[in-house]
């Protein structure tokens, strides 16, 4: 004990500055693949690119031949104003992102020209000597030389939550994989929990394992989504159908009338009547405006059409570590040694007994703990008694016997002032027992409470106390091993990783909405049950584990992927071949996930949903949206978002294809009656300043329907321009045009002037499009959704009448629309098709909603 202490060993061999250049120039810089984020013209670039900008752009166009040019200046300005919100969104975005990086790149100890340095882990190269302690994050692939008491938290690579023994190798160890312990080999990103140790760097950037799941990013197509391509295609086909009728107007006008100039200002009336730039108008701000919206709860949209795509999920896939639990350790059982057979219990055992299995698991670890285990257990302290505490701090450390592969258990002794040394020791139950001599009764008694805590889902160590004597005189010398040593058994601790707050409230709201949750993890299927269970996870009984999915063939695992919820041992091609084998079924698939190992199955899913907070970059750059808090809760409000954005995206279409009915319509019925034309290209502006303002930003601006959680997810084979929609747009559309024509052909018939026949059939026209957006917010609510709060829609409401009334009875403006002033009596007339349009669709809603009632078994 007194002899002198031995010189410190040489050190390793090193690279030079000189070696380390050389092979940084040749291998580059030790990034990951995705790692450097896009720059602002890039993004801009981008931006500019997208189809429906493009189309925005095109429609701006069109109306400059036209020769509108205020029409094609405000929609200018509209793209401008479009371009910036969808830049300014990205930037953002992408800087949040920016800011949650770190982790792919952390700083490293590296031994060159034989001495210590720190740098960038950027710019660690290979064969370089990396000093690894508690708390670091392994910058690089290492090959271990020397390690102590080395714990590494591998959960990023593996998905298991408890941290791996690690072991100094030798010349002939050969690459192994992630996971498991004993092994020579440390991984880039992964956290040191405990010890120290030298590694020789093997791989770095792409080389190493999380640069190679990176790399099946690449080889996966992004789809445009469902909504993207209908909006397309229903542009292309309402532009068509325009584009035709112009035609037909323009020729039947100059044939039959021989009045070709007349013809092509009726023409160029019904091309901006008809022109379909709501749709890609509607898009674009829907989908802006409702990232924008979840972004002020802590859910970046790195690609906004996954908000809407994200409300008809059908299957969620969540990782377990770090998403739906706390990936921290808990206390979550005690059993002492008098009580091994209730161990199913909470804690089992007295007070006392237990407080002193407390204090032994205690002093059996570091005071300023790292490993999650040790820090758990003084948490429990803290909880427990401040007296307990105060008695923990009179004790001195005297000796420590690390964690060795022989024996798997850590011992420490302990003195203070007076009296014998204490020892404290914990580890595997196994190495415990064997360590206290149980006998084979106590040893069975002790296993199978193991076995019961095991089934419950808890990570299990024993403990085991004793004294050593060191009081006056010279104490005996200190054993060299541990089993010199007289211990006596002390009980057992189940640690569990704790589950988030808030999630069995957001399992429960996603079942009720139809949703399925399936638990896709890469720790024990005991461990997933106990998790499954305390989360109220449905189909908690049946488990498919990595080895399951390995011997099915495609068709079995589509058979499996569609009754099977919780899935154990899983590796990344795994999850990946999960995701495929739930979009083969025909379902939305939306996967959560925080490390590398999630990445490829984020990028293949319908909607990857990264967590911000703990992960790499490679996950957060393969997912479509990133919850920077890690809320499991605000996953499922963003689902409810993503619901009403199409609910509310589907009353938008409606109102606008509805809309469009009576305004085509009045542009084509008189041309056909051989009456006075009703509108000129000025009543097209009016209109459209009404109908821009209200399908693009009143619509998105509907709260959300009561049952907007309580219906099951839209099938991935709905359209939103589905025959239903179509057969109520039309139909409320050609309800409110025979409403109009018969008001405009009654005013002339009974003798009205031109101008006032106009300025009746006009403003007809206006309140039957206010009639059509309040019939339109009605949804799953039947009527009573008319009458929802929706401060912007009464401010477009309020507004469109006043600048009717300014049309109308302002002189000037008057005169440049070619109306005349109605009197009370006819404006009161011109208000009946709004009525008897508003009528029609409250009397439709409410039979619509009884029949759906029935066919519910729910009492109207």
């Amino acid at each position: 004990m007194n002899a002198e202490a031995p010189s410190a060993p040489p050190l390793p061999p090193s690279l030079s500055e000189r070696d380390a250049a050389a092979r940084l120039a040749r291998d580059g810089y030790n990034e990951l693949p995705s790692a450097r984020p896009p720059g602002f013209w890039a993004i801009a670039w981008d931006v500019v690119r997208e189809p429906m900008l493009l189309l925005l752009v095109a429609a701006a166009t069109v109306y400059l031949v036209l020769g509108d040019h205020g029409e094609a200046i405000a929609l200018a300005l509209s793209v401008l104003v479009m371009i910036g919100i969808t830049l300014h969104q990205r930037r953002k975005t992408e800087r949040a992102l920016e800011a949650l990086r770190g982790l792919a790149s952390p700083r490293a100890q590296v031994l060159r020209d034989g001495a210590w340095r720190t740098v960038a882990g950027r710019d660690v190269v290979v064969d370089d000597l990396l000093r690894v302690k508690e708390g670091d994050r392994i910058s690089a692939d290492a090959h271990l030389e020397t390690a102590s008491d080395l714990m590494v938290d591998e959960s990023l690579l593996t998905g298991e939550s408890v941290p791996v023994a690690k072991r100094p190798g030798g010349p002939a160890d050969l690459p192994t994989r992630p996971g498991g312990d004993d092994q020579p080999w440390v991984y880039s990103g992964t956290l040191v929990t405990r010890g120290q140790g030298l590694a020789r760097v093997v791989a770095t950037g792409r080389g190493t394992e999380m640069g190679r799941i990176g790399g099946h990013l690449a080889v996966i197509a992004e789809e445009p989504t469902a909504l993207e391509r209908e909006t397309r295609r229903a542009v292309v086909v309402f532009a068509a159908i325009g584009g035709t009728l112009c035609a037909l107007v323009v020729a039947w006008y100059g044939i039959v009338r021989d009045a070709w100039l007349q013809g092509l200002l009726a023409g160029i009336t019904l091309a901006m009547a008809n022109i379909p730039e709501e749709f890609p108008v509607v898009l674009t701000v829907f989908l802006a405006l409702g990232a924008w919206r979840i972004a002020a709860s802590g859910v970046l949209a790195r690609r906004a059409s996954a908000v809407e795509a994200l409300g008809a999920a059908a299957v969620l896939g969540v990782d377990k570590t770090g998403t739906l639990t706390e990936n921290r350790m808990a206390v979550a059982r005690l059993v002492g040694t008098r009580a091994l057979g209730a161990a199913s219990r909470r804690d089992a055992g007295t007070e006392d007994e237990l407080d002193g299995l407390v204090e032994i698991l205690v002093l059996a670890s570091e005071r300023d703990a790292f490993d999650p285990m040790e820090r758990a257990l003084w948490a429990d302290v803290a909880k427990r008694s401040p007296s307990l505490r105060l008695r923990l701090d009179e004790w001195m450390p005297v000796r420590t016997w690390p964690l060795s592969p022989a024996q798997l258990t850590v011992t420490r002794a302990w003195r203070r002032s007076t009296g014998p040394c204490r020892i404290a020791a914990k580890g595997a139950p196994e190495a415990i027992a064997d360590l206290c001599g149980l006998t084979a009764g106590e040893r069975a008694a002790m296993l199978h409470a193991v076995d019961a805590m095991a089934r419950d889902g808890l990570r299990v160590l024993a403990a085991a106390g004793g004294e050593w004597p060191l009081g006056a005189g010279r104490p005996p010398p200190w054993p060299e091993t541990q089993r010199g040593l007289a211990l006596s058994f002390a009980g057992l601790v189940g640690f569990l990783d704790p589950v988030r707050e808030g999630v069995p409230e957001a399992i429960a709201e996603c079942r009720r909405a139809g949703i399925r949750t399936v638990m896709i993890t890469g720790d024990h299927a005991a461990t997933a049950r106990a998790i499954a269970r305390t989360i109220g996870l449905a189909g908690g009984a049946s488990v498919a584990t990595g080895a399951d999915i390995d011997a099915m063939t495609p068709a079995a695992l589509r058979a499996c992927a569609a009754t099977v919820d919780i899935y154990a041992r899983v590796t990344p091609e795994h999850k990946l071949r999960l995701v495929q084998a739930f979009k083969a079924n025909g379902q939305v698939v939306a996967m959560t996930g925080d490390g590398v190992n999630d990445a490829p199955a984020l990028r293949a899913a319908n909607i990857g949903v990264a967590m911000g907070q703990r992960g790499s970059d490679v996950a957060r750059e393969a997912a479509a949206l990133v919850l920077v808090s890690d809320d499991f809760a605000s996953l499922v409000a963003a689902i409810a978002l993503g619901r009403r954005i199409h609910d509310n995206l589907r009353k938008a279409i409606r109102y606008i294809i509805s809309v469009h009915v009576p305004t085509v319509g009045m542009a084509l019925v008189p041309l056909a009656a051989g009456w006075p034309l009703v509108f000129f290209p000025i009543h097209i502006v009016f209109l459209e300043l009404v109908i821009d303002p209200a399908c693009a930003i009143a619509f998105e601006a509907e709260p959300p329907a009561a049952s907007v959680m309580r219906r099951p997810p839209r099938s991935l084979a709905e359209r939103l321009f589905d025959m239903r929609t179509l057969a109520e747009a039309f139909g409320e559309g050609a309800i409110a045009l025979a409403a109009v024509a018969a008001l405009y052909a009654a005013a002339l018939a009974l003798g009205a002037g031109e101008e006032t026949a106009r300025a009746a059939g006009f403003a007809s026209v206006v309140l039957v499009n206010l009639a059509l957006i309040v019939g339109n917010r009605a949804g799953d609510d039947g009527p009573a959704g008319m009458l929802r709060a929706n401060r912007v829609l009464w401010w477009i409401v309020c507004a469109t009448l006043a600048g009717l009334a300014i049309t109308l009875y302002v002189a000037p403006v008057s005169h440049v629309f070619r109306i005349a002033p109605l009197p009370a009596e006819g404006l009161a007339a011109s208000a009946l098709p709004a009525a008897v349009t508003l009528g029609a669709i409250a009397l439709w809603r409410s039979l619509r909603g009884v029949a759906g009632a029935r066919r519910a078994g729910v009492p109207p």
